[in-house]
């Protein structure tokens, strides 16, 4: 078990490999090396102790990809305060929320993402931070606020500038974070992260120490990470995946973090053969992106070994593609969730092709895992469908100020998942679906993953989500959201007749709307929640009745 605190982590790979990359941006022309970001982080931290940033306060951070979210990633914990995480596609309501019910006493931010303007948005929520003195902010609406700092150019009204903390750090003798750092515990909550919302409001997850370094060492060791790996990171940081399977894995081993800043297909092709990378990660959805990037075969991508695909259903035919073509042939797949730390199962290496392009592999070291039925809570024999539910160190704390939401996904030490999965005898999981994704048509369960994982071998066929929507009949019928490829054309009768001649009847989606892209969370999961409510709505428009 791996009993450190992150700021132990981060100094002890800084002492192992002091000259090796830690942070390499492309496009920036960053590039430090353990020593230097190391001290960077050091510097920041005693910045924030000056400006008023104690230990236990939680300070959220709204940004995409930037340097700043890696050096506070690894200053916070070294002061004992908490990272709260800020969904980057956050709007006003949504962030108001979030800061009050975190006890947010500090935010970093930049000044917008895509068409969102942190900044404006910010200032619609808090007009009194324009005419207050930065560092000092009093408001009613959000009283535990009282630091803004931005992260950019210039400055911005009531809040301080990233280059204002720095430059306090400057002056704060190391005995003084020394102090803090002696007082802090693997057990302290350091992470909130809040959930993606793929299935309602978000709830801040209280990961520690212990939970998250780990979880990232188990993570590293079953790829084979070493201090020689060049880690390309196009996952967001305010995720689970970025910065715990992607930042701190690196951190762990003393890999090198190449991140991109806000994901596009071509600079992530770019940036793997500029800089020899042997690892990467993503959803499906942005392998699919850089696999069918019109200028793909022109890009040397020979140096790739390793990596991982997760936070969503990984299809077979992106999964070989992914080992071939961009070489990743020790590529593995990563199964979890925010509230275990988060990966539970993840394949190895040697695992045969079939297993890891078929499963999400078998539970990682220190955890248990069990399937049970959703309803009696027995447990089910191997190759019988139920929920995933586990135990072990991972576990989080449970959520911030919800004792009753915690005490319902925790029951007597185990966390139920509310996934549907089965294990065969040898310990492998696959992933069914969520227990409420579950298709119930006319007495057959019906598991979408495996019409989704059907309906990816139809040559036109991009990508897929099947959901359950209401039927009088039969109680649900299969509708499936199709999204065909570039330049592409196809009908209802087309995709039906393909299913019908290949799958049971019953598993045939009644219903298809084709789609050009699917309503997601920023970390790349389909909200099925949201698709069955636009199923219903389609139904309705049709005159269809619905329950």
């Amino acid at each position: 078990m791996q009993e450190k605190t992150l700021h132990q982590v981060l100094q002890e790979t800084a002492a192992r490999f002091p000259n090796h990359d830690a942070v390499v941006y492309v496009d920036r022309g960053i590039r430090w090396s353990y020593r230097e970001f190391n001290q960077r982080c050091r510097t920041l931290a005693k910045g924030m102790l000056r400006c008023g940033i104690t230990p236990g306060a939680h300070v959220a951070v709204w940004a995409y990809n930037v340097p700043e979210w890696l050096l506070l990633q690894f200053a916070l914990p070294q002061i004992g305060a908490v990272l709260v995480t800020v969904n980057t596609y956050y709007k006003s309501h949504e962030l108001e929320y979030l800061l009050k019910q975190s006890d947010a006493t500090a935010l970093f931010l930049v000044q917008g993402f895509k068409d969102v303007d942190y900044v404006g948005t910010l200032q619609a929520v808090l007009p009194e931070l324009a005419e207050s003195q930065p560092g000092a902010l009093d408001s009613a609406k959000l009283p535990f606020l009282h630091t803004v700092v931005f992260m950019g150019e210039g400055r911005r009204p009531g809040m301080l500038s990233f280059a204002d903390v720095m430059a306090a750090g400057e002056k704060v003798p190391d005995a003084e974070l020394d102090a803090i750092q002696a007082t802090l515990r693997p057990d302290d909550v350091i992470n909130m992260q809040y959930t993606s919302g793929t299935t309602g409001f978000p709830k801040g997850v209280m990961l520690t120490h212990r939970n998250i370094v780990h979880n990232a060492a188990l993570i590293g060791e079953r790829m084979g990470l070493t201090e020689r790996d060049r880690y390309l990171i196009p996952v967001p940081f305010f995720h689970c995946f970025g910065c715990v399977l992607s930042t701190l894995n690196c951190v762990v081993r003393g890999a090198a973090m190449v991140p991109i800043e806000i994901f596009d297909a071509r600079k992530v092709l770019e940036a793997i053969e500029k800089e020899r990378c042997t690892a990467i990660n993503g959803v499906p959805t942005m392998f699919i992106a850089e696999l069918q990037h019109p200028e793909f075969a022109r890009y040397d991508l020979s140096t790739l070994r390793t990596g991982i695909m997760a936070g969503a259903t990984c299809p077979e035919e992106v999964m070989r593609q992914v080992m071939e073509q961009m070489h990743a042939r020790e590529m593995t797949i990563c199964y979890g969730l925010t509230e275990t730390a988060p990966v539970l199962t993840q394949t190895g290496r040697d695992d045969s092709l079939e297993r890891r392009v078929t499963t999400v592999g078998r539970v990682q070291p220190d955890t248990e895992v069990r399937i049970v039925d959703p309803e009696t809570g027995a447990d089910l024999p191997a190759g019988t469908p139920g929920e995933l539910i586990a135990r072990g160190y991972c576990v989080m704390k449970g959520y911030y100020k919800m004792p009753e939401a915690t005490a319902s996904t925790i029951r007597d030490g185990w966390l139920h998942t509310k996934d549907l999965a089965v294990m065969d005898d040898a310990g492998y999981v696959q992933i069914l679906g969520r227990v409420d994704d579950m298709i119930i048509r006319g007495g057959e369960n019906v598991y979408p993953r495996e019409i989704e994982e059907f309906l990816y071998t139809h040559p036109k066929v991009k990508d897929i989500a099947v959901v359950g929507v209401p039927s009088e009949k039969y109680g649900e019928e299969v509708m499936a959201f199709v999204q065909l490829r570039e330049g592409e054309r196809a009908s209802v009768d087309e995709i039906q007749e393909y299913c019908k001649a290949r799958i049971s009847r019953f598993k045939v989606p009644k219903y298809i709307h084709f789609v050009e892209h699917y309503p997601m969370t920023a970390s790349g999961k389909i909200q099925k929640f949201k698709l069955r409510e636009m199923g219903r709505a389609i139904l309705q428009a049709n005159g269809k009745q619905v329950a």
